[in-house]
């Protein structure tokens, strides 16, 4: 196969906000560097959210500043910022990110947890920043519908409320539509008709997939969604990831094992195997991990 996938890495993002241990500006920026020089292109480096909720996202400017361009020699890497709201856009346009990822909570449960706003709110909060970058200019723009399989505090979500959100972010003419299985509670046959229906509510939008390994299915959902013809997947170095607001989230997809999985069948990733698998362990150490999440980690790839 020469078909291209495109893996984000969301492992210096999405890898460490749930983490007991905060590693200091300088380590992510190490790790982010090490990452870039392993293939990523697309890497969520920071989270434009309040730092005395989420410490281990403490320092967003400072790891954005040391990310300048001329920094590294090139301009082909692109830093991705997570945004909640107006005040972490306006965070977001002033660190000079390359994309800002806002996220829209399917349900009003995670939403009042993690943002303090419920599902529409969120989507009023997604038209004015749209809004506000027509006006003034900024990133493009990927909107995140999280929970998008299943709630932790409201139980299952539906197909018509994914695709409520999916029609209005592909009205307002965002970049790119992430649906994300926060909690990990996906399966395969589901993540097909969920694809299938997003794509039909915005069929002018790339689509996106985030997967959550926290019930063994992530691999398997990830499958599914390069099946349906998603060319464009999250994955974390070492498997590291979870939600603070989450309950018993664990970590997502690790980028090693997907790399392995998708080459191996043929895909071009882009990404240096041996590479990840060093990045993996070495950060799971520095955690305090007594092994990492990722099976590429502990195993190694074949052939040797």
């Amino acid at each position: 196969m020469s078909r291209f996938i495109q893996i984000v890495e969301v492992g210096p993002r999405d890898g460490l906000q749930n983490e007991k241990l905060s590693l200091s500006v300088d380590e992510k920026l190490a790790m982010i560097r090490r990452l870039e020089a392993a293939g990523a292109k697309r890497l969520e480096a920071v989270s434009f959210v309040n730092p005395n909720r989420v410490p281990q996202m403490a320092g967003a400017e400072e790891i954005m500043a040391g990310l300048a361009p001329e920094g590294l020699g090139d301009l082909e890497h692109s830093r991705i910022g997570l945004v909640l709201n107006m005040r972490g856009w306006e965070r977001c346009v002033a660190s000079q990110c390359d994309e800002a990822n806002v996220v829209v909570c399917a349900t009003d449960g995670f939403g009042l947890a993690n943002q303090g706003a419920t599902a529409a709110q969120q989507v009023d909060a997604l038209a004015a920043i749209v809004e506000r970058q027509a006006a003034l200019g900024g990133p493009p723009i990927s909107a995140t519908i999280s929970v998008a399989f299943g709630c932790p505090f409201d139980g299952e979500v539906s197909e018509d409320q994914v695709v409520a959100i999916a029609r209005q972010a592909g009205s307002l003419g965002v970049a790119e539509i992430v649906i994300a299985d926060t909690i990990g509670v996906a399966d395969p046959w589901t993540v097909r008709r969920r694809v299938e229906a997003v794509r039909a509510a915005a069929p002018d939008t790339r689509l996106r997939l985030h997967f959550h390994d926290t019930r063994n299915t992530g691999l398997a959902n990830a499958f599914a969604g390069v099946e349906a013809g998603v060319d464009v997947l999250d994955a974390s170095v070492g498997g590291l990831g979870g939600c603070p607001f989450a309950p018993n989230a664990t970590g997502n997809i690790g980028t090693e094992d997907l790399v392995y999985m998708l080459e191996r069948a043929g895909f071009e990733t882009g990404y240096d195997l041996d590479a990840l698998i060093a990045i993996g362990r070495d950060i799971s150490e520095r955690l305090g991990k007594a092994a990492p999440a990722s099976s590429l980690a502990r195993a190694g790839g074949f052939p040797a």
